[in-house]
This record gives C-alpha cells, sequence and structure tokens, in this order.
C-alpha cells in the first residue's frame, strides 16, 4: 500500500492592494507562477475609506518564499507583505489517458494511501478537442468525467493493489 506524502510547510503570502490596474495584477499573477508560486489568486476585498480594493495571494514553498516575496513588492509597488505558514498534505499524483467519444484526454488522478480520491480531466485537453471537433466544452467534459467515473469504477480497492 501507497503512504501518503507528508505534510509539506508552504507559505501564504498576501498583499491588500488598492491602486494597481487589473491588466498590472494579471501580469503579476503571471509572473509568479513563471517564477515558481504554487498557486495565486485574487479575492476582492473593501478597504479602509470605503475603498474597493484585491488581496493578491501567493503559495510559496520555502526556497521560493524569499524571491516571491521581493518579486510582489517589485511588481505592486506595496508597502509590506503578509506571510502565514501553512502544513500542506499533497495527495500523490498519476496522468493516465482515457478516450472519450471525441477523443483522448489525459486524467489527473490524485490518491491517498493506494485510495483513489480525485480524478480531473485536463481542461487543456478537453479545451483543444473543443476547438477541433466544434462541440461544446461543456459537452465533451461531460464524456470526460463519464471516462474518469468509468476508469474509477474499474480500479481495485486498496487492499486489491
Amino acid at each position: 500500500m501507497t503512504q501518503p506524502q507528508s505534510p509539506t510547510t508552504v507559505f501564504e503570502l498576501a498583499v491588500n492592494l488598492d491602486d494597481v490596474t487589473p491588466q498590472v495584477l494579471g501580469d503579476v499573477q503571471e509572473r509568479l507562477l513563471e517564477a515558481g508560486a504554487l498557486d495565486v489568486w485574487t479575492v476582492p476585498i473593501g478597504m479602509k475609506k470605503q475603498r474597493p480594493g484585491v488581496m493578491l495571494c501567493a503559495l510559496a514553498a520555502a526556497p521560493q518564499r524569499a524571491d516571491l516575496t521581493r518579486m510582489i513588492v517589485d511588481l505592486t509597488g506595496t508597502l509590506g507583505v503578509r506571510s502565514r505558514a501553512w502544513e500542506r498534505l499533497v495527495l500523490e499524483r498519476a496522468h493516465v489517458s482515457v478516450e472519450t467519444r471525441f477523443g483522448a484526454v489525459r486524467l489527473k488522478l490524485g490518491t491517498l494511501e493506494g485510495a483513489l480520491i480525485v480524478a480531473q480531466p485536463e481542461f487543456e485537453d478537453v479545451r483543444g478537442l473543443s476547438n477541433e471537433t466544434g462541440v461544446p466544452l461543456r459537452i465533451i467534459l461531460q464524456a470526460a468525467h463519464a471516462a474518469a467515473d468509468h476508469y474509477r469504477v474499474n480500479l481495485p480497492s486498496p487492499g486489491e493493489a
């Protein structure tokens, strides 16, 4: 039986911004991901003096923490970055390919202690098939999920592996 990965420590870097344009914010998000951020997201917030703003957050592994923090300062002009440590459990991951009536789609499999927890179609594969065939994205996504369910049902249970 496969053992789950040990929890790892990651850092959530966060800033509140009320003076950054959406175009700059999009560029910051892309650059943080390219520089190794594990994830980047924004949340609309209300700030002091009733100003609308956005909270920009990035998830960083310990080795990238300092560089990503510096990038946030440089790219946004913020006066400070908050940092908080989190423990994160990561499922073991694998990819398999399944056939749908529209073509092949890769599935991202997530397992924990040998049990399949999630079988998620790769969105870029689904989008590519939609572009190639002209079939609406939602239809191909449904077919990919059906193939994923079939795959899930036919996997051995944890004790049988």
